[in-house]
C-alpha cells in the first residue's frame, strides 16, 4: 500500500468514527454555517463538536503549516481528505473570513509573532473576524477610502466609518484599510491594521436588506486605539496587501457558483415530475437546466486545475476574478432556475407553505452577489486589463 492509498484509508476510517451524523446532512442556508467565534451561534451542538474534532487535527485549514495550526498536508493529501469528506456528504467544519481572506493575507505579508497569536485561533475557529474595506464614498474605487489612523507612538487613534460590512455585529475582531498619510496618490499612505472589535470607540448598526437579512453592517470608528504591533506590512503599503487578500475573497465568493449536492435536475424532476420516457417533463425547462449543469461542472473543473496549478506556484493572475465573475453568475442563474421549477410557490415571502419564502428570498440575495467584492464590471475589467497587459 503506497502512502496516500494508506492515508486515504486512515482518513476515511478517522471521518467515519468522528463525524457526527447531524454534520453530514446538507446545508440548508448560509445563516446555518458554523462561523466559530467567542459567541458562536450554533444551529446544532454538533456544529462545535465537528470543529473542535477537525481542528484537532489541523483539517479545519489542512493545507497551513503545523505550526500556525493547521494540517500540514500537501495538494494530494488535501484532494484525498476532500474526496473522503464529500463521500459521506461531510460538512466543512468552519466557514470563517479568517481562513479564506485574513490567513493568506498573514501568511504573505504577516510577521512570525502575527502569525503564531492569530492563526490558530483562526484555525480552531475561536476568533471570528469582519473586513473593514468599503466605505459610504469607496466601494469600487476603495482606495478613496478616509478612515484615518493618527499615529501616537506604540498606537493608532483611528476615526472613520465602514459599510457593508459583513457580519460586523458578530465578529470578534476587524482586518481594516486605514489612511497613515494623505501627502502621496490615494494608493499610497494607506495600511492594513488589525484590531479587537470590542475596543472603546468601535459601534455597528446592522443594514436591512430587500431579502429580510441582515448581514451587512456599518461600522464606526470614534477614538479607536490599534496597537501598532498589529500593522500588517510596511505603514503606507497596504494597497498590496489589500489587493492580495481580494484575489482570496473573490475565489471565497466564486465558490458560490458551485453546484448544490442536490441537482437542479433532481429538484425539476420531484416537483415538476417526469414524462413517460422518465425525463423531465417540460423540454424547455430540461434544456435550460442541461446547460446550467454543463457550464457549471465546467467551472468547477477550471476552478479545481487553476487551484492545483496555484498550490504549484503558477500564480492567480486574472483566474480570481474570472472566477468571481463567472462564479457569482451562476449562482444567479441557479436561483433564477430554482424560481422557475417551483413556479408560484417559490415566489412566496414567508408561511409554511412556502418554507419561509427561501426560494425567492435566495434569488433577491444572489443578486448581491455580483457586486460585493468587485461588481461584475468591475471584474470584467480587471480581466480586459490582465489579458492586454495593462496597469491595474
Amino acid at each position: 500500500m503506497s502512502n496516500l492509498e494508506q492515508f486515504r484509508a486512515e482518513t476515511r476510517a478517522w471521518l467515519e468514527d468522528h463525524c457526527p451524523p447531524a454534520m453530514r446532512e446538507p446545508v440548508r442556508s448560509f445563516e446555518d454555517l458554523y462561523m466559530g467565534g467567542r459567541n458562536p451561534e450554533i444551529k446544532h451542538p454538533d456544529q462545535k463538536l465537528w470543529c473542535e474534532r477537525m481542528a484537532a487535527r489541523g483539517w479545519t485549514v489542512p493545507h497551513w503549516p503545523r505550526e500556525y495550526g493547521g494540517g500540514g498536508l500537501d495538494k494530494e493529501q488535501c484532494k484525498i481528505l476532500q474526496q473522503e469528506m464529500a463521500r459521506i456528504n461531510a460538512r466543512r467544519p468552519l466557514d470563517s473570513f479568517g481562513i479564506s481572506m485574513l490567513g493568506p493575507a498573514l501568511l504573505q505579508f504577516g510577521n512570525e509573532e502575527q502569525k503564531l497569536e492569530h492563526l490558530p485561533p483562526i484555525c480552531r475557529g475561536e476568533i471570528r473576524w469582519c473586513q473593514g474595506y468599503s466605505e459610504p464614498n469607496a466601494g469600487s474605487d476603495l482606495a478613496s477610502l478616509q478612515t484615518r489612523a493618527e499615529d501616537h507612538g506604540d498606537h493608532y487613534i483611528i476615526n472613520g466609518q465602514k459599510v457593508w460590512t459583513s457580519y460586523a455585529d458578530k465578529a470578534d475582531w476587524i482586518f481594516c484599510l486605514v489612511r497613515t498619510d494623505n501627502s502621496g496618490s490615494k494608493h499610497e499612505g494607506i495600511s492594513f491594521v488589525l484590531f479587537d472589535m470590542a475596543n472603546p470607540g468601535v459601534s455597528t448598526r446592522p443594514i436591512r436588506l430587500i431579502s429580510g437579512s441582515s448581514p451587512f453592517c456599518e461600522t464606526f470608528f470614534d477614538n479607536v486605539k490599534a496597537d501598532k504591533r498589529n500593522l500588517v506590512g510596511e505603514e503606507g503599503k497596504g494597497w498590496t496587501i489589500a489587493k492580495y487578500l481580494l484575489t482570496h475573497e473573490r475565489e471565497m465568493i466564486s465558490g458560490f457558483g458551485a453546484a448544490p449536492k442536490k441537482s437542479l435536475g433532481e429538484t425539476a424532476l420531484e416537483t415538476v415530475g417526469a414524462d413517460a420516457s422518465g425525463r423531465l417533463g417540460n423540454g424547455i425547462l430540461r434544456h435550460t437546466i442541461a446547460q446550467y449543469q454543463l457550464d457549471a461542472m465546467a467551472f468547477a473543473a477550471t476552478m479545481s486545475r487553476v487551484g492545483d496549478e496555484a498550490k504549484a506556484g503558477q500564480g492567480l493572475g486574472a483566474a480570481s476574478s474570472i472566477f468571481k465573475y463567472y462564479g457569482t453568475e451562476l449562482n444567479k442563474r441557479r436561483n433564477e432556475l430554482n424560481i422557475a421549477i417551483g413556479g408560484e410557490p417559490a415566489l412566496g415571502w414567508e408561511g409554511e407553505v412556502y418554507q419561509g419564502g427561501v426560494t425567492s428570498r435566495d434569488w433577491l440575495r444572489s443578486k448581491g452577489n455580483s457586486i460585493e467584492g468587485g461588481t461584475s464590471e468591475v471584474q470584467l475589467n480587471i480581466i480586459a486589463k490582465r489579458v492586454l497587459g495593462l496597469p491595474d
